[in-house]
């Protein structure tokens, strides 16, 4: 093995290992940071405002600024809107600790209003009612993105996906595979946003973890093995539970009644253009990198790569076990 291709193992490795096991994991392994930014009205045009986060919400209060409809202006905690809440609302200082801020305003008579701001959409419209009056095209393209970014920054659900590539490789067999993944957390995001099925979220992230194990530990073997052999099923078995953990991260991102099917299957669609691109890239990767760069060999990748993802996997696995 020559000292070039040793050195790139080597930090391909690391860096693997870095971004699961450091203590950023928690959050990378899953999904990008969210804090919800909560209105409470008490009276028309007086608001009661704060930030609400999982961890250490004075981080938001430090890093997002609220740039308020104009003719709103705040008094200490409060929001005061002298011709009610409507017009443009502008987060500042989106991308760094936070990438989605989850805009809930609880109005007086009991309903509640759920929008989104991204990285790239950071600005909403108000309309000062319960009622929303979005476009469609507003809310498919914001969940669409949403669902992007989240498996282009969940960690955990990147690495299966890697792990299945390497177990079937650029063959026939990986069409029927990743379909069956699809079609399977496809059927438990829809349910589990509708309320028809939900499960508690640590044993879901536990088993997810140990998903990745599994698919791992296979794809290193060698000859022919069950999971070898028959991956579509191990895919949609896995995918249901893979499912469940996209619908988590879509209950705290929030749904909007108004359009709640469109949400839900724009972010969906989203998700699996984000994993479509994950496989373009590899066999990118595979296919042309490492044809044009003779020094460099795939097989030679492939293990390190395998036992890190299957490191990485344990780790995952025994520190969510502990909240089980």
């Amino acid at each position: 093995m020559s000292f070039i291709r040793l050195k790139l193992i080597n930090f391909l490795t690391i860096c693997f290992l870095f971004l699961g096991l450091s203590p950023i994991s928690k959050s990378v392994a899953h999904e990008i940071g969210i804090v919800d930014l909560s209105l409470h009205e008490l009276e028309s045009g007086r608001f009661l405002w704060t930030w609400e986060a999982a961890t250490k919400p004075q981080s938001a209060a430090q890093t997002l600024k609220p740039q308020w409809p104009e003719g709103c202006h705040e008094e200490g905690a409060f929001l005061i809107c002298a011709h009610g809440l409507r017009g443009h609302l502008m987060i500042n200082g989106l991308g760094r600790n936070y990438g989605v801020v989850v805009l809930r305003i609880n109005w007086r008579e009991g309903e509640q209003t759920v929008q989104t701001l991204t990285v790239r959409e950071a600005e909403v419209q108000l309309f000062g009612a319960a009622r929303d009056e979005r476009d469609f095209m507003v809310v498919a393209k914001t969940y669409f993105q949403l669902g992007i970014e989240h498996i282009l920054t969940g960690l955990d659900h990147l690495s299966f996906v890697i792990s299945l590539l390497f177990l079937v490789g650029f063959r026939r067999q990986l069409i029927w595979t990743i379909s069956a993944f699809t079609l399977a957390h496809s059927f438990t995001l829809i349910s589990s946003a509708m309320g028809w099925f939900n499960l508690r979220s640590p044993p879901v992230e536990a088993t997810i973890a140990l998903s990745i194990m599994l698919v791992a530990s296979e794809a290193l073997k060698q000859g022919k093995t069950l999971t070898r052999e028959w991956p579509a099923p191990v895919a949609f078995t896995f995918g249901l539970v893979h499912g469940l953990g996209f619908a988590g991260a879509l209950q705290e991102i929030g749904l909007p009644e108004a359009h709640l099917i469109t949400a839900l299957l724009t972010f969906n669609l989203g998700v699996e253009a984000g994993q479509l691109f994950v496989i373009f890239c590899a066999w990118i990767i595979v296919a042309r990198l490492f044809s044009i760069f003779k020094f460099i060999n795939y097989i030679s990748f492939r293990r390190p790569i395998l036992y890190s993802i299957g490191t990485i996997a344990t780790y995952w696995a025994l520190s969510r076990l502990i909240f089980l």
